[in-house]
């Protein structure tokens, strides 16, 4: 699996014009499943999010987590992180998990998060969707379960 992550300060993902997920403060992420993904992942992403310290201090510094800080989680799956633009000009998506498997552990990731007491909001899996944010920092990181 891999995520893109941003720390926003606000973030919403539109479906056909209608706002299906918002938060005003904490994490944008981003998340492609691979065809080799499973359980184990999905747990590596709901163990990893919840505990990054991302989140500014009083001295500034990164030592708080989105639970410290009481920051909710929108979680957008985005089956392009698993694209692959090293040949030609057209990414391929071969490394991309199906779409069945793959909304089966975003599921778990969705669950897990909510499981760990954070505030979950979400796109709508497959489904074409606008998402606007508002980076804080910006901060930017991506976490890979293989790497």
């Amino acid at each position: 699996m891999k995520a893109v992550i941003q720390r926003v300060t606000r973030a919403s993902v539109e479906v056909d014009g209608q706002v299906v997920g918002r938060v005003d403060h904490g994490l944008v992420v981003l998340l492609g499943v691979a065809k080799e993904d499973g359980e184990a992942d999905a747990r590596y992403m709901v163990e990893k999010l919840p505990a990054l310290r991302i989140f500014g201090d009083q001295q500034g510094k990164m030592n708080l987590s989105i639970g410290e800080v009481g920051g909710a989680v929108l979680l957008v799956s985005q089956f392009t992180l698993l694209g692959d633009t090293a040949r030609g000009r057209r990414p391929g998506f071969d490394k991309a998990a199906p779409p069945e498997t793959a909304r089966l552990l975003y599921e778990q990731v969705v669950a897990g998060l909510k499981g760990c007491g954070l505030q979950v909001e979400t796109g709508v899996f497959g489904a074409h969707m606008r998402v606007s944010l508002e980076n804080d920092g910006p901060v930017t990181f991506i976490l890979d379960s293989r790497a």
